[in-house]
């Protein structure tokens, strides 16, 4: 293999590099596509328009609409590179909005960004690039891909407050080989440093907050808007199917939850337990109801060295196709020892070490070995 000349590790002068850089008007994307163009690459911004701007114009902690669109044009306006601006709404309410609502009424909770990377980001901006004849798609995303034996790992940011492997755990190896992120071994405050010193225009721009497609993170509201109907009233029962209250909507409710549940009088706190779609149920219970130490996952995006189903027996996994790994149930969550095994249907089975609590159908389940992310998949019912 010829030898790395440039930072993103092809053989070539950066300024023979073309690359396409996703651009959502915020300061990690910006400062991914200045410090690029500082750099000599090639650079071509691009940002995809994903949904109404006009109610998006002046809300902080948005992104991909109205007023970031004219930021990520700016900033590349006085870079000096081009910039392109991609409508992709239609795109994004088929495979995101519509899967988020549709979640919601099967009792799930949805992981709208993983839905966005999987589909319109890493699917259709990426063969956007190609079209562009880029030789890579860079994002802002704290994430780190390592260059090993056996082709490109994905690993934990080195700034563990900003990682956000648990949101790419999708990403495939094709993929995966097109992808840079050139911020993933930086600190947050690093990056910031970087954009003033560059002169990037929304270099003290706050952070992104929440789902971009909910405005105030009411997600009820949302999904009623998307889905008549979707907040008919219903029963909250204990796990003997008594009624304790009533609620205004089952997408109001996540498994897990303790808060805001409408019941009092209970000698110990009560969480929700499991999510009745079918009857409109909310199941309450003590937090020991929530503790679950075998979880399915369906859809394993395995980035692991070989096929999991194909592994050598490993120690505390001693079956063929069973390996070792850390899990994350959630984003907030820390990566806890389990036994991992593959599943016929291509998923997989977790067996946790300890129990794990407020386990919900529709979050990802993620597998780490030490700071490489393996994979991982959705969680099912449990």
């Amino acid at each position: 293999m010829a030898a790395q000349t440039n930072s993103l590790g092809f053989a070539k002068a950066p300024a023979q590099t073309r690359v396409a850089v996703a651009m959502s008007g915020g300061v990690d994307s910006s400062v991914t596509a200045a410090l690029l163009h500082a750099e000599g690459y090639d650079v071509i911004g691009v940002t995809l328009q994903l949904y109404d701007h006009g109610a998006a114009v002046n809300r902080p902690g948005a992104c991909c609409a109205g007023q970031d669109i004219r930021d990520a044009r700016r900033v590349a306006e006085e870079a000096g590179f081009p910039h392109y601006v991609l409508d992709y709404e239609s795109r994004f309410r088929e495979s995101v909005i519509d899967d988020f609502a549709d979640s919601y009424l099967r009792g799930e909770t949805p992981l709208p960004c993983v839905r966005c990377n999987q589909t319109v980001k890493f699917t259709d901006l990426l063969q956007m690039a190609r079209d562009l004849d880029a030789d890579c798609l860079a994002t802002g995303h704290y994430v780190r891909r390592i260059e090993a034996e056996n082709g490109p790992e994905l690993h934990k940011a080195a700034d563990p407050a900003k990682d956000q492997s648990y949101f790419l755990f999708a990403t495939t190896r094709e993929q995966l080989d097109y992808l840079r992120f050139p911020l993933g071994g930086r600190l947050k405050e690093e990056t910031r440093r970087v954009a003033g010193e560059l002169g990037v225009p929304v270099a003290d721009k706050p952070d992104s907050q929440d789902i971009c497609f909910v405005p105030d993170g009411d997600y009820a509201q949302v999904v009623e808007k998307l889905r008549p109907g979707a907040c008919e009233p219903g029963r909250i029962v204990d796990l003997d199917g008594r009624t304790l209250g009533r609620h205004d909507g089952i997408v109001r409710f996540t498994v897990g939850q303790r808060r805001g549940l409408g019941v009092g009088g209970a000698a110990a706190p009560l969480y929700v337990v499991k999510i009745d779609a079918e009857n409109r149920e909310v199941v309450v219970g003590p937090r020991e109801a929530l503790a679950r130490r075998r979880i399915a996952i369906r859809s394993l995006n395995w980035l692991g060295d070989g096929a999991l189903e194909d592994r050598a027996p490993e120690d505390g996994a001693p079956e063929e196709g069973a390996i070792r790994a850390e899990a994350r149930i959630r984003n907030t969550g820390a990566a806890m020892p389990c036994r991992v095994e593959a599943g016929a249907d291509g998923g997989a089975t977790l067996t946790f070490d300890e129990p794990q609590y407020g386990v919900a159908a529709g979050q990802a389940a993620v597998l780490y070995d030490g700071t490489r992310m393996l994979g991982g998949g959705w969680i099912g019912r449990a």
